[in-house]
């Protein structure tokens, strides 16, 4: 095992909107030696934060695409360059602890003996609400919040259906607009009622951002292949309040915020396998 030479921080990019990233993860841009971006960072972000003698590596994912780069990949680049470099920032969109497969990566710091920092980002689940105009939780409306995600029928048991039918709380799902019918389906099957409000959030906090707030049992009316990711599902009473609270003008709605990812490969630049 070769010596590590670096450092690892780990920093989410915050949603979208440049001005959401943390003083601190913008100190840990400036000081980068490398820096390991995801697709779902704000390419501003980059060129505003990142010092000028970076190397900026993209390692974005993106669900359906063959050319996503694989997690064995990111973690095999992360002991690649904290053996040759000081400072090496691994980039999230959103807060690194929500959805975003830091366990791998820290696994990956802790078999290495890489040292490591974790600076926290501005969710998107708080990004998504709060641009939209929609209180998580609200006196009336809402007493707790849950972060969740359904990509394929296992990911919810029958119990846990008829539970979050039958909840008050806001319900915020992750990487689901794909499965945003089926979803709708099983919640009405399980009890819900068919006006709970329902909001669809797009590219949240950018110029694009794009909201659209349907009841669950007219869901089925919105076309899942024209919804542009990422994407944030807020369920619950809440949701509703949209129509009162919106306050951010999206000049550029239903425009492309983040660029698809290009097709290429990074794993030339691998040259340390992780054991």
């Amino acid at each position: 095992m070769q010596s590590v030479k670096g450092k690892l921080i780990i920093a989410g990019a915050g949603p979208g909107d440049p001005g959401l990233i943390t003083v601190r993860a913008a100190l840990a841009l400036r000081e980068a030696d490398v820096i390991l971006t995801d697709r779902l960072v704000n390419a501003e972000i980059i060129r505003q934060f990142a010092g000028t003698d970076a190397l900026v590596v993209e390692v974005g994912k993106q669900g359906g695409k063959l050319h996503s780069t694989p997690q064995e990949t990111i973690n095999s680049l992360i002991v690649q360059y904290t053996t040759s470099h000081e400072r090496v920032v691994r980039l999230k969109g959103g807060d690194v602890s929500v959805f975003a497969n830091v366990l791998d990566e820290l696994e990956t710091c802790h078999h290495h003996h890489i040292p490591f920092e974790i600076i926290p980002g501005i969710t998107a689940a708080s990004g998504a609400s709060a641009f939209a105009g929609i209180p998580l939780t609200a006196r009336g409306y809402a007493n707790a919040v849950r972060y969740l995600t359904y990509y394929h029928s296992e990911a919810i048991n029958t119990r846990q259906w008829k539970q979050l039918a039958q909840t008050d709380d806001t319900l915020v799902f992750y990487m689901s607009t794909q499965s945003l019918h089926e979803l709708a389906t099983q919640l009405l099957q399980h009890g819900m009622d068919p006006s709970m409000p329902v909001a669809v959030i797009e590219q949240a906090t950018t110029a694009a951002q794009q909201v659209t707030v349907s009841a669950l049992g007219h869901v089925k009316d919105i076309h899942i292949e024209s919804l542009r990711t990422p994407s944030l599902l807020v369920i619950g009473k809440v949701a509703a309040l949209h129509r009162s609270f919106a306050w951010f003008d999206a000049s550029k709605a239903g425009q492309q915020a983040f660029r698809d990812l290009p097709v290429q490969t990074i794993s030339s630049l691998i040259k340390i396998p992780v054991a």
